[in-house]
């Protein structure tokens, strides 16, 4: 890995906002080198944080939650109040990014926004520094660095893929969904697989595809999802459905994205952590925490399922835990986090905002609270994050930010959808043709 760390070199980021003709631009100010280091080295300094009452190996639960309040966010500390279940505690670790992310991200030096879109970039994290409070257009910058981050590589595919609806009330299974396949892979702006930054021409200046496709059971199956998202955010997101049973392929709205999809308590936009467009909301930076996040190693998560999901190549999904067997039986760790909180701007959307936890690191989101209209606390969705060290060899050489469980809690309905899935990354370009309609209209295979 190159250095990085040389003392007088200056990088120049864009600090402060200013209002022109009603668009919003940058202006610049200078970012040190050890702002640079901070985004991807967040414990080098410290060291990673020590909380007393949190020691690896043991137990938060009802008994001392109240001692580490102020380590928990407001979601988890609630429900493990109530006794809804015991968070594990695991060891800290770093998550490394490819060095060819983190070389691309230092090239960013003049990356600015104006009218909703990124202005000057190529690849990688589009504004690799700490966020400053006092800059009106931190939040807004944080979630392009989650847009642009390293979340299942260039390509990567979650192959099976399976949902279980789960009543909390009555512990009973409601139904499972097996997709054959989710795929998602960067067509633009890569900074990592060849080619790059785009693949092939780009006529239609794509940024990212995302694709779905269910097997069973079978009033759903051959259901397909194909979703494109473009590099100019300002242009709304295209999205396609194929119904199977009806054979065919119809648009798939905009309305639809904040609808239950396929009737979990998931919205797609709530795909990853957040997957609508960055213009669609205002962001707000609250500030930077110490909490407890769903990063664990893979090998230290308790299995579970493996008479009804058995894994490729003998692979043991998490397994869940707590009421409804809802929360991911697995090791949770103290992470620096970012607070970001987004509001939706149309007036007729289901929530009222996103509480989101940022990773500092890899600046993903492992964690968020979904309020409703009226601005209760509707919904809470973790994302389980494996440690990169022991990932399955074929997602090793790149590096990537790999998810390992998910649970989408609803906590008003006592209700949730957990997440099974084994994903592997590879810059398998040949594939690239599943992310196109005429391949929806094929039916998949």
């Amino acid at each position: 890995m190159s250095d990085i760390h040389g003392e007088h070199r200056k990088f120049h980021g864009w600090a402060c906002a200013i209002a022109l003709c009603g668009v919003v631009i940058t202006a610049a100010a200078e970012v040190s080198e050890a702002d640079f280091d901070y985004s991807f080295y967040p414990y080098k300094q410290d060291g990673f944080p020590q909380v007393g009452g949190i020691e690896v190996g043991g137990t938060i639960n009802q008994a001392n939650v109240e001692l580490v309040k102020d380590y928990i966010d407001p979601g988890n500390y609630e429900l493990i109040k109530r006794g809804w279940w015991e968070m594990k505690v695991g060891a800290p670790f770093d998550h490394l990014l490819h060095p060819k992310y983190i070389e691309a991200s230092k090239k960013n030096t003049a990356v600015g926004l104006e009218g909703g879109n990124l202005t000057n970039f190529v690849s990688g994290r589009p504004f690799p520094y700490k966020p400053d409070a006092a800059d009106p257009l931190a939040g807004e910058k944080l979630i392009w660095n989650f847009e642009h981050g390293r979340s299942w590589g260039d390509f990567g595919c979650l192959q099976p893929w399976y949902w279980e609806y789960k009543d909390m009330k009555t512990e009973k299974i409601e139904r499972t969904i097996k997709y054959d396949r989710m795929c998602l892979a960067r067509l633009g702006n890569r900074a990592v697989d060849d080619p790059k930054p785009d693949l092939d021409a780009n006529p239609a200046q794509l940024y990212r595809g995302i694709y779905l496709r269910v097997e069973a059971p079978f009033d759903l199956k051959d259901t397909q999802l194909l979703i494109h998202k473009y590099k100019d955010d300002t242009k709304q997101m295209d999205g396609w459905i194929y119904l199977g049973f009806q054979r065919r392929v119809r648009r798939f709205s905009t309305a639809q994205m904040t609808d239950a999809f396929l009737g979990s308590d998931i919205m797609v936009e709530d795909f990853e952590g957040y997957e609508g467009q960055v213009v669609d909301y205002t962001w707000e930076y609250k500030g930077e925490k110490i909490i407890m996040a769903p990063f664990w190693d893979h090998n230290e998560a308790v299995a579970g399922y493996e008479s009804r999901f058995p894994g490729p190549n003998g692979y043991k999904y998490v397994g869940y835990t707590g009421k409804g067997e809802c929360f991911t039986n697995a090791p949770w760790s103290l992470r620096k986090v970012y607070v970001v909180e987004g509001k939706p701007k149309d007036a007729n959307h289901p929530i009222s905002k996103r509480e989101m936890f940022i990773d500092a690191q890899v600046n993903e989101i492992p964690l968020s609270l979904i309020y409703d209209r009226k601005g209760d606390w509707w919904k809470m969705f973790t994302i389980g994050h494996q440690k990169t060290d022991n990932i399955d060899p074929a997602n090793a050489q790149t590096l990537p930010v790999v998810h390992d469980a998910a649970v989408l809690v609803d906590v008003q309905a006592e209700h949730c959808t957990t997440l099974y899935f084994h994903g592997v990354v590879k810059p398998d370009v040949d594939k690239k043709q599943i992310f196109t309609v005429q391949q929806l209209r094929s039916g998949g295979t």
